[in-house]
């Protein structure tokens, strides 16, 4: 009998995808691909969050602010993503919101694996 690992950490899988008739390939492939890394990593996923791309401020999103809700009240400590253009296309929007979700306790881990060496390499998953 094989003993499935526990997944006690609780994660959020956070998908932006373009609008237009790719987007859902785009959220497909992204959600397929976060699901595959929660169970590499034995994460829990609580909830699955999906954006249009195109807001480059991630705050001024409908689900990313659901996101930062769902830190403020310590029901993640982790949230999924699958590359940093998801948080935002503007490398400047992203330090801030990677300090604000520390400060309540998350960490955000890449699911596109030619950036997991971060998560493998220091990020503790």
């Amino acid at each position: 009998m094989t003993q499935e690992k526990p997944r006690d950490t609780p994660a959020v899988l956070y998908v932006c995808a373009p609008r237009g008739e790719t987007s859902a390939v785009g959220v497909e492939r992204a959600t397929d691909e976060g699901r595959a890394f929660a169970e590499r990593y034995a994460l829990r996923i609580v909830d699955e969050i999906t954006d249009t791309y195109g807001e480059p401020v991630p705050a001024h999103r409908r689900g990313w602010a659901r996101v930062r809700e769902m830190a403020e009240a310590s029901e993640i400590e982790v949230a999924i993503v699958r590359w940093p253009n998801a948080l935002s296309p503007i490398p400047a929007h992203r330090p801030a919101e990677l300090a604000y979700l520390k400060r309540h306790g998350v960490q955000i881990l890449y699911s596109w694996p030619p950036l997991r060496v971060s998560a493998d390499g220091g990020a503790g998953r």
